[in-house]
């Protein structure tokens, strides 16, 4: 028995980069980080349940003008404002890549404006697992691009010990 291994080579697909520069477009010319986000004040947000994030994107009408070119880009309708302005989707068929779209996206953002957390819901341990397989296939893959250990930088928890989680997003 041989102690080769099969070793999948992935590629970004033009549609799946298209998706990616989607999702980073949107924070264009917007404030990239502020001390704010950084200090323990936000054992407070994490408590009410608000996320972390800088709220100074929201400011302005960079971001809603950076939401209608994307639109625009994709053929989509423009927004005139913000309805749940800290939401986003990216829609993709089944089989499409949309697992290797939001890894690379998380990466890009991070490469490109420094947000340091995710998170990733997924509604079954059967799609976690495979979101975890992905992780460990995709990581030499998105090391090349991108210069980061994914697998050093991904934490793995369950429903059942949110505490878990809260500990270890602060």
């Amino acid at each position: 028995m041989s102690d080769k291994f099969i070793q999948f080579k992935f590629e970004k697909l033009d549609y799946q980069e298209d998706a990616i520069n989607s999702v980073v477009d949107l924070f264009e010319g917007l404030p990239r980080k502020t001390d704010e986000i950084y200090k323990n004040n936000n054992l407070i947000k994490l408590i009410n349940y608000d996320p972390v994030r800088n709220h100074k994107i929201f400011e302005g009408e960079k971001l809603l003008n950076n939401l209608n070119k994307v639109q625009s880009r994709n053929n989509l309708l423009l927004d005139d404002e913000f309805v749940g302005h800290n939401n986003f989707t990216v829609e993709m068929e089944t089989g499409t890549g949309k697992t290797y779209v939001y890894l690379s996206t998380i990466l890009k953002l991070y490469k490109e404006y420094d947000f340091k957390k995710f998170i990733i819901i997924v509604p079954s341990v059967a799609i976690r697992e495979g979101v975890n397989k992905s992780i460990e296939q995709l990581n030499t893959h998105f090391f090349g691009l991108y210069n980061i250990d994914l697998l050093k930088h991904t934490l793995v928890c369950n429903s059942n010990n949110l505490t878990y989680l809260r500990a270890n997003l602060v």
